[in-house]
């Protein structure tokens, strides 16, 4: 093969490649955006049933365009505390069956509009001012470039066609005997782990096939492969995170390689049931300017593709309860409680804005419950003669881990907003950084409410019986309100601030009193300076969560 013949087939593939996996990304992201809304509604639909889940995963793996996004982002859930392993196991095998929608867009016999359809696209994104319209350009744009992408690939594996000793290496792998189907399997993993996508694998398999480079039956195998060549990226993202978020990650892989072994043990069975159900001869050349080409194995690949994965699906339906005790098994938990944390996280979960903006908007759910217990076990310090010191303890311990969840959450967030993001997205984001600060500063202010109790208590004081009741009904209060608040924030009520106004009026008018109340019991000289400093500080503590809280109601209702 002489140097320029090989320089171009290297340009050639390498750039069809590129596009390729360039136009992916641009669909992936397109559909997110257009589709973000509906995606969070299904994830936050999913159920323990694990047919629910399994089509949960398809559908949003069919419009990620990604089983290794859709996985990680799984992974990520687990890790986070969003998602229960039996849910992610179904969401898991629905993402094998989804990510093969990609060999059915290349069965389309529009390769040659690909190049005319991204410019229109692109003009469309260029000048255009509304959003869903930008986006729907975008994945256009995205469809184009892998038509594109591929005919470039189709004519690089035409030189190699062309060239006798090049198609003689490729000869070495084939798939007639169990080893070769193994041989070929094992080709097709390594391919699909170094290029990170079996998207961008599957085009170069059936570029090859359609030139006739490879036989279909070697084609099947590298498919095959490339299944557990997917699976990387799941346990890479997977490492150094929680028990069950590593669970899930090793179930992708068991999946898939169980999937593998029994079909290549009927491997021959299965290509003739492949043959039937496509029809015509697979093998049969067309020849159009003396060029012989094979474009029905663009078909038969693609469906062996789906075919594996909706029977290796339908085989571990039935059995996802005892995998989940395998799992369970293989991977101990360990001898402490793994706290979930949000940026144990693969940079991954990012490439999925409309679903990781949904996961950060959970973490905020969790400060908000937190915020909520705290004003709680408060309550139980300040009216105890003797506190429990277990309890202000865990307090205390409240405090700081919301602390931390604020820089998780900051930091994700911030991550998030530096990518293409879309404008409903940006939103909620910039509304999650401002909740999370909100949230941490109303832990700070319940904190101090137990230090000034504490310290009058060591000064040899006490809030008096009446102050004390008064502070109990004050925080019930606030209580009451801020789960309001919190109910809003899950059920993303924008209509929090007017359902909740009488109730922040009432406290308002509740610290009031108080203030005035407690300026008369100091006209009466009864009351030393220690308890009453504590106790105007306290109130204007409450003041502080009131309205941290308000600012919270504010933020769910889309204010600025």
């Amino acid at each position: 093969m002489d140097s320029s013949a090989l320089a171009q087939l290297t340009c050639e593939l390498v750039g069809g490649l590129g596009i390729f996996l360039l136009g992916m990304k641009n669909m992936s992201e397109g559909m997110q955006a257009v589709a973000g809304s509906s995606l969070r509604r299904i994830i936050g639909a999913v159920t323990h049933n694990r047919l629910l889940a399994t089509i949960c995963g398809v559908v949003v793996t069919c419009v990620v365009q990604s089983s290794s996004i859709t996985t990680v982002m799984v992974v990520g859930f687990v890790n986070s505390g969003v998602m229960q392993l039996s849910q992610a196991i179904g969401i898991i095998m629905g993402a094998n069956i989804g990510t093969t929608i990609t060999g059915w867009i290349l069965v389309l016999k529009i390769g040659k509009f690909g190049l005319p359809l991204l410019g229109a696209a692109a003009m469309v994104y260029l000048f255009s001012k509304g959003d869903r319209w930008r986006y729907w350009a975008m994945s256009a744009m995205g469809i184009g470039m892998i038509f594109f992408g591929l005919e470039l690939m189709k004519e690089a594996c035409a030189i190699i066609k062309d060239t006798p000793d090049f198609e003689a290496w490729f000869q070495v792998f084939r798939a007639d005997s169990y080893w070769g189907v193994l041989k070929c399997a094992l080709v097709g993993c390594v391919m699909t782990t170094l290029v990170q996508s079996s998207s961008a694998t599957l085009g170069v398999t059936i570029s090859l096939a359609f030139q006739g480079v490879i036989p279909y039956e070697t084609a099947a195998a590298l498919v095959l492969g490339e299944n557990i060549g997917t699976t990387i990226t799941a346990f890479l993202a997977s490492l150094g995170a929680t028990t069950n978020a590593r669970r899930a990650a090793y179930f992708h892989v068991i999946f898939n390689l169980v999937g593998v072994f029994w079909i290549t043990l009927i491997f021959a069975w299965y290509i003739d049931l492949i043959r039937w159900i496509v029809g015509g001869d697979i093998s049969t050349a067309v020849v159009v300017d003396d060029v012989a080409t094979y474009p029905n194995t663009t078909r038969a690949i693609a469906a062996t593709h789906t075919i594996f994965n909706v029977a290796n699906t339908l085989m571990f339906l039935p059995l996802l309860p005892w995998f989940v005790r395998l799992l369970n098994r293989v991977v101990p938990a360990k001898d402490f409680k793994e706290k979930p944390r949000l940026t144990d996280l693969d940079i991954r979960m990012v490439e999925t804005p409309a679903l990781a903006i949904e996961q950060s908007r959970k973490e905020l759910e969790k400060m908000g419950d937190s915020c909520a217990k705290m004003l709680q076990w408060l309550n139980e310090l300040l009216q105890q003669d003797d506190p429990d010191r277990s309890l202000a303890d865990r307090l205390k311990r409240r405090e700081q881990v919301l602390d931390s969840m604020q820089d998780e959450v900051a930091e994700f967030v911030t991550d998030l907003l530096s990518g293409n993001v879309p404008h409903a997205v940006a939103d909620e984001a910039r509304r999650q950084l401002r909740m999370a600060d909100e949230y941490e500063s109303i832990s700070d202010y319940i904190a101090n409410l137990d230090k000034f109790d504490r310290k009058l208590r060591r000064d040899g004081h006490r809030f008096t019986p009446e102050q004390r009741k008064d502070l109990a009904r004050l925080n019930g209060q606030i209580a009451e309100y801020l789960g309001k608040v919190n109910q809003a924030l899950t059920q993303d009520n924008r209509s929090v601030l007017t359902q909740t106004s009488v109730r922040s009026d009432r406290v308002r008018k509740e610290l009031k009193q108080q203030r005035r109340k407690h300026l008369d019991d100091l006209s009466a000289g009864n009351i030393p300076p220690q308890v009453s400093v504590a106790y105007l500080a306290s109130l204007n503590a409450y003041a502080r969560v009131l309205d941290h809280s308000y600012h919270i109601a504010e933020a769910v209702s889309g204010e600025k």
